[in-house]
C-alpha cells in the first residue's frame, strides 16, 4: 500500500505495538494518522513524536467497548479528516489467570476490548471504506492466537477469534 496522502487509524496507540506501528507509519510519509487509546495523556505524547515527521497526528481518546462513543466518534473523525484509507486494530488487553479462578469481570474486560471493540471499528470503517472502495484493514493477534498457554484461556479466545475474523473478512470484502 502506497502511504503517501493518506490517513490511517491505529487503534492501541498509547503504547506497545500500537505506539510501534503508529511511529513507522509516520516515519514512512503517510500523510495523517488517527491514533486511538484511553490514555489522553499518552497519545498526545504520541502525537508529538508523530508531528516531527512532519506527519498530522490526531488523538482520539476512546473507549473501544462503548460502541456509541465508538461510532460517535468515527463519524466526526471522518467527516473532520476525510477518508481512512489504513485501519490498524492493535488494542487489547491481556489478564493472566488460572481459568478457574478468573474473575468474570476480567474475562468480560477481554472479550469486550479484544474481540468486541475490535468488531465495531471495524465494522464502522469497513463499511465506509467499502462505499469508496478503497481501504486495508489490519489486525494485530497473537502467537496466542495460534498455541493457546496455561492461565491464558480467555486472551488466546479472543485472539483465536481475531484470526477467524481477519479470515472471513478477508474472504468477504476482497
Amino acid at each position: 500500500m502506497q502511504l503517501q496522502g493518506k490517513t490511517a487509524l491505529v487503534t492501541g496507540a498509547s503504547r506497545g505495538i500500537g505506539r510501534s506501528i503508529a511511529l513507522e507509519l509516520a516515519r514512512q510519509g503517510i500523510k495523517r494518522l488517527l491514533i486511538v487509546a484511553r490514555n489522553r495523556q499518552q497519545l498526545v505524547e504520541l502525537a508529538t513524536e508523530i508531528e516531527v515527521f512532519g506527519v498530522e497526528a490526531v488523538p482520539l481518546a476512546l473507549d473501544l467497548t462503548q460502541s456509541v462513543a465508538v461510532n460517535i466518534a468515527i463519524a466526526q473523525a471522518w467527516r473532520d479528516n476525510g477518508p481512512i484509507h489504513l485501519l490498524v486494530n492493535c488494542a487489547g488487553v491481556a489478564h493472566q489467570a488460572s481459568f478457574l479462578r478468573s474473575p468474570l469481570p476480567l474475562i468480560q474486560e477481554e472479550i469486550a476490548l479484544n474481540l468486541l471493540g475490535t468488531y465495531t471499528i471495524t465494522r464502522l470503517i469497513a463499511r465506509r471504506m467499502a462505499a469508496q472502495k478503497d481501504g486495508t484493514i489490519v489486525n494485530v493477534s497473537s502467537l496466542m492466537g495460534k498455541i493457546a498457554a496455561p492461565t491464558m484461556a480467555t486472551y488466546s479466545a479472543t485472539k483465536f477469534a481475531i484470526l477467524g475474523f481477519t479470515q472471513a473478512l478477508r474472504s468477504e470484502l476482497a
